[in-house]
C-alpha cells in the first residue's frame, strides 16, 4: 500500500494527535455544544488558520483544504488583497443598518456580472436567500405552491426541507419531511420532482402550473451536472405560464464562470440566489432577478398591497461587501478560471487512474472546481441514484483523506485559486494510498 508522507511545509511539524490544549477545547464543545460542534464537522476537529488552500489545527497538523469553509474561500484563505479590502473598511465601521459604498458597489457588480440579475437584494445566508427568494416567487404569482426537485439543497427553512435527503423517498410530487418540527401544512405546498428528468418535470408543471408560485432548483445540484437539454426545458414551460424559475446558486455563483452556472450552462432564469464567494469569506447573500420581481421589495413601486418586507441587521454589511468586492476583482483576472479548471482536472484525471487501477465501482461526479467520488457502478443522473452509492465506503476514504493531511467535507471536493501542484500531488497520493485500502478490503 502507497505510503503517504505527512503534509509538511517550512517549519512546520509532523502530524501529532491533539494536544492539551486541543483536547481541553474539544472537552468544552461536547459540554456546551450540541454533539460537541457548530452542527456542520466532526466534533473531534478545531481548526486554528488557514493560509491558501491549506489549513491547520489546533495541534500544529496541516491538512490540503478541499473544505474551503463549504466553498466561500475560493481565492484561498487569508488572501492579502481580501484581508487588506477588509483592514480598510473595518475603522470605518463594521455595520450600518443602513446602505454603504462597499454594499452598493456590490451589487452592482453582481448586476454587471449576472444575466439575471436587474436588482441585488443583500441577505446574510443562503437560507435566508433561498426562503426569501420562494417568498418572492409566490408573492409575484399569486400563487402558495413551490416546486423544488428531489435532493436539491436550499438552506435550513421548512419548504427547503423537503425531500432533500429521504432516506425512504416517497412518489412524486408528494414531499417528504427531512426534519422533525416542520408543519405538517408545508408538505401542502411543495411539490417534488427527480432532477435531470424533463418529461416529468414539464409534465408536472403543465399539470400544476395554475397552482405554482414558482420553480427552484440548483443548476448543478450537489454533484449533478445538468442532463443536456435539462435546464433548457424546464425555462421554455415556465415560460410558457409566467412561472418564475429560481436557480439557487449560492454554491455555483461566481464558480463556474464569472455569471456563475447560468452562464456556464447557458440558461437564464428569472430569479437567482447567491452566497459563499460573493461574501469573500464573511456572512453574505443575495437574491437578484428581474426589476419587476425585485420590485415587490419596494413598497413605493409597488405599493402596500403587493410590498414584500425583508429586513436584516447585517444584510449587506460594509465589511462583508468589501471582502465580496476584493474577491470579485480577484477572479476577474484573464486566467483566474483557467487555473481553477485546471487544478480539478488534474485532480479529477489522477482519481480517475487509481480508481481504474484498483478496479473499485466508483464514479467522478461533478465539474472541475466541485466534484466528489461516488462508489457506485452505475452513473447517477438524480438523487436515487447517489442514495444507492456505498455511503460507508465513501466515508471510510474520507476518512483515511484526514489522517494523511486531506480535508474534505462529507461530500465534496471543492477546488480553490489558491491550490498548487503541492498540494495536487499529496491529495493524489492520498487518494491512492485511501482507494488502495479499499480494493484490499475487498
Amino acid at each position: 500500500m502507497t505510503q503517504v508522507p505527512p503534509v509538511r511545509v517550512s517549519g512546520t511539524a509532523p502530524r501529532v494527535p491533539a494536544g492539551e490544549r486541543e483536547r481541553a477545547l474539544i472537552e468544552t464543545a461536547r459540554r456546551v455544544l450540541p454533539g460537541g460542534s457548530f452542527g456542520n464537522m466532526p466534533a473531534d476537529l478545531v481548526i486554528a488558520e488557514g493560509q491558501g488552500g491549506r489549513v491547520r489545527d489546533l495541534s500544529g497538523n496541516e491538512y490540503v483544504d478541499f473544505l474551503l469553509g463549504s466553498g466561500p474561500m475560493f481565492v484561498g484563505h487569508g488572501h492579502p488583497e481580501v484581508l487588506e479590502a477588509v483592514r480598510e473598511q473595518l475603522p470605518r465601521g463594521t455595520t450600518f443598518f443602513a446602505n454603504s459604498e462597499p454594499g452598493i458597489r456590490l451589487a452592482a457588480e453582481i448586476v454587471d456580472a449576472v444575466a439575471c440579475a436587474d436588482q441585488v437584494r443583500f441577505v446574510s445566508s443562503g437560507t435566508e436567500a433561498d426562503a426569501y427568494a420562494m417568498r418572492l416567487a409566490r408573492a409575484f404569482r399569486g400563487r402558495d405552491k413551490i416546486l423544488k426537485f428531489e435532493g436539491g439543497y436550499h438552506g435550513m427553512s421548512d419548504w427547503s426541507l423537503m425531500s432533500l435527503a429521504p432516506r425512504r423517498p416517497g412518489n412524486f410530487p408528494r414531499p417528504v419531511p427531512d426534519s422533525p418540527g416542520i408543519p405538517a401544512s408545508a408538505a401542502d405546498e411543495v411539490l417534488i420532482a427527480p432532477f435531470n428528468d424533463a418529461d416529468a418535470a414539464e409534465e408536472l408543471i403543465r399539470a400544476r402550473h395554475d397552482e405554482l408560485g414558482g420553480v427552484i432548483l440548483e443548476p448543478f445540484q450537489r454533484l449533478l451536472p445538468p442532463a443536456p437539454g435539462f435546464l433548457q426545458r424546464l425555462r421554455a414551460v415556465t415560460a410558457d405560464y409566467g412561472i418564475p424559475l429560481i436557480f439557487d446558486e449560492v454554491v455555483t455563483g461566481f464558480r463556474f464562470a464569472y455569471g456563475g452556472a447560468q452562464a456556464y450552462y447557458g440558461v437564464t432564469p428569472d430569479i437567482c440566489t447567491l452566497g459563499k464567494i460573493i461574501g469573500g469569506g464573511f456572512p453574505l447573500a443575495a437574491i437578484a432577478g428581474r426589476a419587476d420581481i425585485m420590485a415587490l421589495f419596494d413598497r413605493d413601486t409597488v405599493g402596500a398591497e403587493r410590498f414584500l418586507m425583508q429586513i436584516g441587521t447585517l444584510s449587506g454589511n460594509p465589511v462583508a461587501a468589501a471582502a465580496g468586492l476584493a474577491t470579485l476583482a480577484i477572479l476577474r483576472r484573464p486566467g483566474a478560471y483557467d487555473r481553477v479548471f485546471a487544478t480539478g482536472r488534474a485532480l479529477m484525471a489522477g482519481m480517475a487512474q487509481s480508481l481504474k487501477e484498483t478496479r473499485l465501482p466508483a464514479q467522478i461526479l461533478g465539474e472541475p472546481p466541485l466534484f466528489d467520488i461516488v462508489f457506485t457502478d452505475a452513473r447517477p443522473h438524480d438523487y436515487r441514484g447517489v442514495l444507492r452509492a456505498d455511503a460507508d465506503r465513501a466515508r471510510r476514504v474520507n476518512r483515511s483523506l484526514r489522517e494523511a493531511g486531506v480535508l474534505k467535507g462529507e461530500s465534496k471536493f471543492y477546488v480553490s485559486l489558491a491550490h498548487d501542484d503541492a498540494d495536487v500531488a499529496h491529495t493524489l497520493a492520498a487518494f491512492d494510498a485511501a482507494v488502495r485500502a479499499e480494493a484490499e478490503r475487498g
